[in-house]
């Protein structure tokens, strides 16, 4: 496959977009709840080092070797893989990350699914006036209703796909110029509101007044493992990106920039949804149900609360559209590389990702007991093993690649930064996050 003659239309573009693969579950699901049992503000400090440390790095060195090879992940490891005289099967790392990103979707639809049937319910005023006890049982009865499952998978993946059929230029790049600010807007709505609650002060202290007394070695590889997975890395999914990346951008400067819009997602979120959990009294360590069952019940009882919740179910459908969009995007590209035009790559990864995202659906109905492997259901498997195993994998092997396969010139040319930058770069990738990328692998696996 010759080079891509697609790019994104500005710099903006580029970061915005790289920015909607970072931003979504991670940071306004995953992260108050993993904050939330793991101390608060000193695990907030440990995630941003490690932020800087290992997840920027491994960023860069995969955004630099979709823009060094021009071309989709398969296709673009192959070529530098052979201008380096390395082994050509560097490529299968393209398709091993396809299949990451795959798996990843295929749950990801389902549960941002659901972020579309409580934007519904917040709207209809479903949750005004109702006890802990009665949306904690809705929304198992949510989950266990099937055919409302597939429905809103159904729905989120055909929202998804119709945006990536349309192209960069067409699709990708005009949602995310919208839908970006637009999802920053609503943030700073919420963390402004949540300023008016009684829990604001004792959320801010509780985010950014450490204890570190409370550290342990589990807090510590939950950051890590949470910097690793926050940032999107592992999958080949900026690689695509990268090839679309103008040539005059420094892409220092733009991971830079992505790094800190991304984590000022979290802080924000955090904000905002620990606030409403202070105010009422709440347990902020209440696990992944955070999201679908605290925080209903909490705004249940303050005033206006059926608004705002709609604001932050809103948000959250925001943030999981952009994150999905970009992350069908590299499987799109794969097969483009293979011979697809992209309509009919489209048509062939939708149809893919909605039949796997079956399975996670009823695995909270009729396959509930269906556990094939490690005692886990369906849902479990998908959204534990890619996640957890399968990105640390790929994101070490993309390390390796940048770092001790391709040509320096390549790579300084890529980076588009000066020799000093390159080895401070080179050296962190090599001596700092590859061996705590092999830490994070190495904690999911035992």
């Amino acid at each position: 496959m010759s080079e891509t003659l697609e790019r994104w239309g500005s710099k903006r573009a580029f970061i915005l977009a790289v920015t909607g693969a970072a931003v979504g579950l991670g940071n306004i699901w995953r992260f108050p709840y993993v904050a939330g049992e793991n101390g608060g503000a000193a695990f907030l400090l440990i995630y941003v080092a490690f932020v800087l440390l290992l997840g920027l790095p491994v960023m860069m060195a995969e955004i630099l070797i979709g823009r060094a090879g021009r071309r989709g992940p398969m296709q673009a490891l192959g070529v530098l893989a052979a201008e380096a005289g390395a082994s050509r099967h560097w490529r299968w790392l393209g398709l091993f990350g396809a299949f990451t990103v795959f798996c990843i979707l295929s749950f990801y639809s389902v549960v941002s699914g659901w972020s579309i049937e409580f934007l519904v319910a917040s709207i209809n005023g479903n949750f005004q006036g109702a006890s802990a006890a009665e949306i904690g049982a809705g929304f198992e009865s949510f989950l266990a209703n099937p055919g409302l499952l597939v429905f809103n998978h159904t729905l989120f993946l055909f929202m998804t796909m119709s945006v990536v059929a349309a192209g960069v230029a067409k699709g990708l790049e005009r949602l995310n110029n919208l839908l970006m600010p637009l999802l920053y807007l609503l943030l700073l709505l919420l963390a402004s509101y949540a300023s008016t609650t009684e829990g604001f002060g004792t959320a801010l202290a509780w985010l950014f007044l450490p204890e570190f007394g409370a550290v342990t070695p589990s807090v510590v590889l939950h950051a890590m493992g949470h910097a690793f997975f926050t940032l999107a890395v592992g999958a080949c999914a900026l690689m695509a990106y990268g090839a679309y990346m103008p040539d005059d951008q420094s892409l220092p400067k733009a991971a830079g920039a992505v790094a800190v819009l991304d984590i000022s997602v979290a802080l924000l979120a955090g904000i905002a949804i620990f606030s409403v959990v202070f105010a009422q009294g709440m347990d902020p360590a209440d696990g992944p149900g955070l999201m679908f069952v605290t925080l209903p019940i909490a705004f249940s009882e303050l005033p206006g609360g059926s608004l705002w919740l709609s604001v932050f179910f809103l948000l959250l459908l925001l943030a999981t559209w952009t994150s999905a969009i970009n992350l069908a995007e590299p499987m799109v590209a794969t097969l483009q590389g293979l011979g697809f035009r992209r309509g009919r790559a489209t048509a062939v990864v939708a149809l893919s990702v909605w039949l796997l995202g079956l399975f996670s659906a009823f695995s909270f109905s009729f396959m509930a007991d269906f556990r094939p492997l490690l005692g886990r259901n369906m849902f479990e498997l998908v959204s534990s093993i890619p996640p957890d195993i399968f990105l640390p994998v790929g994101g070490l092997l993309i390390a390796v690649f940048a770092a001790w396969v391709m040509p320096r010139a390549t790579v300084m040319q890529a980076l588009g930064t000066s020799e000093r930058g390159f080895y401070l770069w080179q050296n962190v990738l090599r001596w700092v996050a590859i061996p705590l990328t092999c830490i994070v692998l190495l904690s999911a696996l035992v």
